[in-house]
């Protein structure tokens, strides 16, 4: 979530799907919900503090503030209860909130050195090298053991490495100013030394993490420490490896491509490698006014705008104006060179991204492989299905963007248990990851749903008016357009999604669409349908947010078929909604203050403990909270019941819209776990195996600060987590935490 610029808001799905079947019926009213006003916020904050732990009768808050003084562990109960912790209140304090008995550290923030040679961060602007530092916007997170060998280990809780997405940078006016002395350059052209250093904190990193003394601490100067960035190389690898479309300068047969590029969600394989999803990667490209005349306004131009990029489009830090140099040049989209293949300028280049990539955490000398064959669009997390032996694995996808659509990938292999290493880890992607049919969810109104393959041999895909596919390898890197082609189901913004570890169930958190309108006005605009079927007014002080505001999250039940089921049943297993929202429009869910929320954005299991951990990115709310996290125990899909809203269009018809709403949560169910710093989103999550500790993202505190105000401190709309006693300098940092349990038994028990 950018409150500065939302590139998540991207808005180029003006196909004419429609955003459910279009059977639904017509009738009764509609009419504004207006959220109700809240009470004052309960809990209680020492001034100053950057982490506190909040609880009980009295919500006591307590200090800690690393590096702390780790409390010996009690004996674990033999029967754990589940979210057995107090509920956190809302909160607007500039601090991270976890519940009493609990323990929160910053582990890895924005800077923090990954090898020996590399010096303190100081945190004023001065810094470089960020190729061997921390990158910004700590996003998705998976956690890959290490034995007391240093080798891989799927049992090791003491040592391991972390591979972290760094997905963006806090910025204002093309500056990521925070990273800048006196703010950065806003205007064009902008200096290449600026360029390079915001070129170097997106991507990836892999730092080694180890508990010693019952304190966790990042290993400075270890082997495994690495950095991807935009400028690093890839391998292309599935049906669009070599295509036509994949041609540029910098690799003229198309097999290879340089860097990855706004990382959000995450994966991990059943083979142990790390997966990361590019998503808002478009608006970091330049495309010059009359390039569609300089295309011969071929298809290309189709393609380009379909993932937002029109001619004339400024792109988002203007990296492009930094130099002459090649890798400035790659940022510029635009048909430059006379050659008919693109191999002599990058028009090209934006085919090679929005993919997910695999990465080897274990071994950095091992190239990252996109893999083509999941699909290219706006990508958030990739969840596995529960590998079952002999049969196919499934990858779960959502492309967040207004209207866009549900995705899976289903491998032509079946799954083997032998391959379970990360030992060959590239070469077993290239097993399941590299062949395999990709599918499209279209929802019915009756709580059942389809998977449309995504084939060149799909005689609707083949024949599409709107575009002429040439091959998979084309279908594939337009994912989109073939989407379109078959009517798939416009949603929410699918951003990630998990799979229930118990029976094999998705999840997928829908985050908001100010979109959705039950009198749609323009080609962007959807009437509210079964899977998204709320359409209300929920106020931000005296502003109006229109269409689904709060989000909700998506659960899905596979056919008898298993992971390569081609039908599914849905439900949604909770509405996001102010607690004292209208019951009957917006808290469907019949939330409450202890776990009322709202734009779901992080979804994860614990292996460990079956808790699904949700995270969220909101702009909303956040009048009344920062961003939070909730625990919740997931239920089962269709344990609730069907609802119907009514809404009265202009025109006097009437539409009626049909939904599955799951059983509500309870306080035993689901409750708020974790409320963040100020101007915060909370993403990424992963765990030790024993579930005694989770690693937990605060990304961009503070990001609605002006960079006129780059040298007040006091200005800065929050200063964690040197509040919290971390680090050099007031600027906020992105960062990482971990969690931990005082008496040592698995958190969220």
């Amino acid at each position: 979530m950018s409150n500065r610029i939302d590139f998540k808001e991207e808005n180029s799905n003006t196909s004419d799907n429609p955003s459910f079947d279009s059977v639904l019926q017509t009738r009764l009213s509609r009419r504004g919900l207006l959220r109700g006003s809240m009470g004052t916020v309960g809990t209680a904050v020492l001034g100053g503090m950057g982490l506190s732990a909040c609880g009980g009768g009295s919500e006591e808050v307590v200090a800690l503030a690393p590096p702390a003084t780790p409390v010996p562990p009690a004996p674990v109960a033999p029967a754990a209860t589940m979210l057995g912790f107090t509920a956190v209140s809302r909160s607007l304090a500039d601090t991270v909130i976890v519940p009493a008995g609990y323990t929160a550290s910053v582990l890895y923030a924005l800077g923090d050195p990954l090898t020996a040679a590399t010096p303190a961060y100081k945190n004023d602007g001065t810094d470089a090298d960020f190729e061997n530092r921390a990158g910004d916007h700590h996003d998705g997170m998976e956690w890959f053991g290490l034995d007391a060998n240093g080798k891989p280990s799927t049992s090791a809780t003491e040592r391991g490495l972390l591979a972290m997405n760094h997905e963006a940078t806090t910025d204002e006016k093309l500056s990521s100013f925070f990273i800048h002395v006196n703010g950065g350059t806003s205007t064009l052209p902008r200096p290449a030394l600026e360029v390079d250093k915001e070129v170097a904190i997106h991507g990836v990193s892999v730092v080694e993490v180890k508990k010693t003394g019952g304190q966790w601490s990042t290993v400075q100067g270890s082997a495994f420490n690495f950095r991807l960035t935009p400028l690093s190389d890839i391998e292309l690898s599935g049906p669009a490896r070599g295509n036509a479309l994949m041609v540029t300068k910098y690799s003229t047969n198309g097999t290879r491509t340089r860097g990855t590029l706004n990382n959000c969600g995450t994966g991990k394989t059943p083979w142990g490698s790390f997966l990361t999803g590019e998503e808002n990667w478009a608006g970091y490209f330049f495309r010059n006014a009359t390039d569609d005349a300089a295309r011969g306004n071929d298809k290309s131009v189709t393609s380009l705008k379909r993932y937002g990029r029109s001619q004339g489009a400024a792109s988002r830090h203007g990296w492009e104006t930094g130099g002459t140099a090649d890798n400035y040049a790659r940022w510029n989209n635009s048909k430059l060179g006379a050659s008919v293949d693109g191999s002599d300028d990058y028009r090209n280049e934006l085919n090679t991204m929005g993919f997910v990539v695999e990465v080897d955490a274990y071994d950095k000398t091992r190239t990252a492989k996109k893999r083509t064959a999941l699909g290219r669009y706006a990508h958030e997390s990739a969840a596995f299905s529960v590998p079952v032996a002999g049969k196919p694995l499934a990858v779960y996808m959502g492309d967040d963007s207004r209207g866009e659509y549900i995705y899976k990938f289903v491998s032509a292999a079946n799954w083997d248990a032998a391959d379970a290493s990360p030992i060959s880890a590239m070469a077993t992607g290239d097993k399941y990851l590299d062949s395999g049919k990709l599918y499209v969810a279209k929802f019915s109104s009756d709580g059942s749903g389809q998977w449309v393959e995504l084939s060149i041999t799909n005689a609707t895909i083949a024949s599409y008016a709107g575009y002429a596919f040439a091959n998979q390898g084309d279908v594939c890197v337009n994912a989109r357009l073939a989407a379109d082609a078959v009517g798939a189901t416009k949603m929410d913004r699918p951003e990630w999604c998990g799979v229930n570890p118990a029976n094999g169930e998705i999840y997928f958190t829908l985050t908001n669409n100010s979109n959705r309108n039950v009198n749609p006005s323009s080609s962007s605009q959807v009437a509210p349908d079964s899977a998204n079927p709320r359409v209300y007014t929920d106020m931000k002080g005296a502003t109006a947010q229109n269409g689904n505001p709060n989000g909700h999250i998506l659960r899905m039940k596979e056919g008898a078929a298993g992971s390569a089921a081609t039908s599914f049943t849905w439900d949604v297993y909770a509405f996001g909604a102010q607690s004292d929202a209208d019951a009957s429009k917006v808290n469907l869910s019949n939330l409450t203050s202890d776990n009322d929320f709202s734009s779901p954005d992080g979804l994860v299991f614990s292996p460990s403990t079956g808790v699904m951990w949700i995270q969220t990115d909101d702009g909303a709310y956040t009048d009344v909270t920062n961003c939070m996290m909730l625990a919740a125990m997931p239920g089962t899909q269709g344990d609730g019941a069907k609802k119907t809203l009514s809404y009265t269009r202009t025109d006097g018809s009437t539409l009626a819209v049909d939904t599955y709403v799951g059983k509500a949560p309870t306080a035993s169910t689901l409750k708020r776990f974790l409320v963040g710093a100020k101007a915060c989103e909370i993403t990424g999550l992963c765990e030790t195996p024993d579930g005694k500790a989770i690693f937990v993202n605060i990304q961009h505190p503070g990001e609605t600060t002006l960079m006129a105000d780059i040298a007040d401190p006091t200005k800065y709309t929050s200063q964690w987590p040197s509040n919290a006693g971390y680090g050099a300098g007031k600027r906020p940092r992105s960062a990482t935490i971990v969690i931990t349990k005082n008496d040592g038994g698995k958190v969220g028990t």
